[in-house]
């Protein structure tokens, strides 16, 4: 069987191949430099308007912040005696951008904290974002756009996706510039993945192109790069994210238990090993019968329960696997028609024989 027919039957199975060990690209593209990430903010605030699908009475929470909302606007009321359907209270996220400064405008997420059915249609109260440091950094408000839905009779109910979380395009504006410090002399690069190799390869790209000492790496993560004398450093560091690099992959197979996904990278390899997938498949049957007694026999009428034990061995060959790449490993768990999670039990058992030339990741 092809392997077309082979993924067609194992729809959960995914395989990522690859030609070669190594792989080329801009610095960008896989490093980042220190300090050059998102900002994260969050805030605790109120969602109006709802068609009567807010947080119940028993969500005190709400109604309490409801009545504080109103008593900063002059309004004082008991908060034992509101009763609404249409207000939730929700957790306002957002991601900053690096480098924000006051004035940008940014999305922000809206989700339900209390027992609402949904924030359809809703409009989040104005709401301050605040970061890690406890400091305000922007305000959020706006329309809330959920992708869900949910509609129920008095015998039924049907929900798509999730309707208590939504999201506000350009909802939030920064109020003050994010924190951010770039140095004149020297900064950082970050691997996302740490590799003595990679870090090696973008280290000599720099010196290659600036000169010897320019570029040191420090451990296989991170590289210090000096930035030249008379020179910007925003166009420094421009040129040295577009330098061009080789680097190499590590073999690595990644394994999603739950969901029966598999992802193999195009240089593992295996030494030769056999490999036989059994399945015993066993069914028990269970009936009541009823057993009658003969006309005017003392005996009694009674439900006799009657249980059927039905074992089933499928019978596979035993494949062997001789230095084996991905699709020669493909081919052979397809010859005995492995399923996916089979696949992830196999390869669990080569790594632990010592066959497999691959880090075996578990999620």
């Amino acid at each position: 069987m092809a392997c077309k027919d082979f993924c067609k039957n194992l729809s959960l199975l995914v395989l990522l191949l690859s030609l070669t060990t190594a792989f080329g690209g801009r610095i960008k593209d896989i490093a980042s430099i220190e300090g050059n990430r998102v900002n994260y903010l969050i805030g605790y605030s109120l969602v109006v308007g709802l068609k009567g699908t807010g947080d119940g009475k028993a969500t005190y929470f709400t109604v309490k912040s409801l009545a504080n909302m109103l008593q900063k606007m002059g309004i004082v009321v008991d908060p034992n005696r509101i009763t609404v359907r249409n207000v939730a209270a929700v957790m306002v996220t957002a991601k900053v951008p690096p480098f924000a400064k006051s004035g940008m405008r940014f999305d922000v997420e809206v989700s339900s904290i209390g027992d609402a059915r949904s924030i359809e249609g809703g409009t989040l109260l104005m709401t301050p974002l605040r970061g890690p440091d406890g400091q305000v950094y922007a305000l959020a408000q706006g329309q809330v756009i959920v992708s869900g839905y949910e509609a129920r009779g008095r015998g039924s109910r049907r929900v798509k996706n999730v309707p208590t979380v939504g999201r506000i395009p350009n909802g939030a504006v920064l109020e003050r510039d994010m924190p951010v410090e770039v140095s004149r002399e020297k900064f950082r690069i970050i691997l996302d993945y740490p590799d003595f190799t990679t870090a090696k390869a973008v280290q000599d790209a720099i010196n290659r192109r600036f000169g010897e000492n320019t570029a040191r790496a420090l451990d296989s993560a991170t590289v210090e790069v000096s930035v030249p004398e008379n020179t910007a450093p925003v166009d420094f560091i421009s040129i040295v994210e577009n330098l061009e690099i080789t680097g190499s992959k590590p073999a690595k197979v990644v394994v999603d238990g739950r969901s029966g996904t598999v992802l193999l990278g195009g240089n593992v390899r295996i030494d030769p090993v056999a490999v036989a997938v059994g399945s015993l498949v066993v069914k028990i049957t269970e009936r009541t019968e009823v057993s009658q007694p003969p006309p005017l026999s003392p005996g009694e009428t009674r439900e006799v329960p009657r249980t059927t034990v039905e074992i089933e061995e499928k019978k596979r060959r035993v494949v062997p696997l001789k230095g084996a790449t991905v699709s020669e490993l493909v081919s052979s768990l397809n010859m005995i028609g492995a399923t996916p999670r089979e696949i992830i039990s196999v390869l669990q058992a080569i790594k632990e024989a010592g066959a497999l030339r691959a880090k075996l990741e578990v999620l």
